[in-house]
């Protein structure tokens, strides 16, 4: 009798096995930036992705590094990011396979429309940013290694100066939310063009810096390399991937246009 239970119970895990791997195979795991999030192209993207696959997509919205920094420790299965070097230096250690070109847009310097600055109009991100240094004006930086943080702290580096002591506000917080400081604050921040889109009324913020090709903004899409953690969704990962650089993927991030303007371009190779 007792033999019998064991076989039972033998037969009824090697039943459960596959049942359950292929349950977790309908849920995948993205780590992405905020700017995807904040800006609600990632709601009106996954759904059709998940419609088509069945895969249920469970979204992490933190900076790049962060993300990243998720897919190195296997806690995400896939990550879509926009910081070039850090993508190359994840894939070129291991943590990444499969990287592929998404989509672009453009950072822009965002600030109150009475510019005490005095950027306005500027088309050469580094000057405006010596400008923005010598004159007593706030500036709100994202602080956390993401995408845009990488980014900006280049453009002080290249500048040869940055805001000192309380002019400079390292937030450590996403770009929603750094846009929303920088209002309160009277102050100018680097963002990207989408998530600044989708924040202009609440925050009355102005575009004064754009078009330095310095600003061009592409992201990214890696899957997580399941040679380095088990219970990776590879499958899913490649589904992701497949799907939004599709023809089918990057007409749907073409055609989002929030208030009719076009804040993602597709740029699959």
């Amino acid at each position: 009798m007792h033999r019998r239970s064991i076989l039972a119970l033998i037969a009824t895990l090697a039943i459960a096995a596959p049942c359950a791997h292929a349950q977790s195979d309908k849920v995948l795991r993205l780590s992405t930036t905020t700017s995807t999030e904040n800006s609600g192209l990632l709601g009106y993207l996954l759904p059709a992705f998940e419609a088509k696959t069945g895969i249920k997509v469970d979204v992490i919205s933190v900076g790049t590094g962060k993300a990243l920094e998720l897919g190195k420790n296997g806690d995400v299965d896939v990550t879509l990011v926009h910081a070039r070097k850090l993508e190359d230096k994840f894939v070129a250690e291991g943590w990444g396979i499969d990287r592929h070109d998404v989509m672009y847009n453009d950072f822009i310097v965002a600030g109150p429309a009475s510019d005490p600055a005095g950027v306005k109009g500027s088309r050469d991100v580094i000057a405006a940013f010596k400008k923005i240094a010598a004159a007593n004006v706030k500036f709100i930086s994202r602080g956390d290694n993401s995408g845009t943080d990488v980014m900006e702290k280049g453009y002080w580096q290249q500048a040869g100066t940055k805001p000192v002591g309380a002019n400079y506000v390292a937030a450590g917080l996403g770009m929603g939310e750094v846009l929303n400081m920088a209002a309160e604050l009277n102050a100018y921040t680097l963002t990207d063009r989408a998530t600044y889109g989708a924040y202009k009324a609440k925050t009355g913020l102005a575009i004064l810096v754009e078009g330095d090709k310095r600003m061009f903004n592409p992201y990214g899409i890696i899957a997580v390399n399941p040679e380095k953690h088990k219970g990776i969704n590879y499958r899913g990962a490649k589904a992701l991937i497949d799907w939004i650089t599709s023809p089918e993927g990057q007409a749907r991030i073409a055609s989002f246009k929030p208030a009719g303007e076009q804040l993602f371009f597709p740029d699959a190779k």
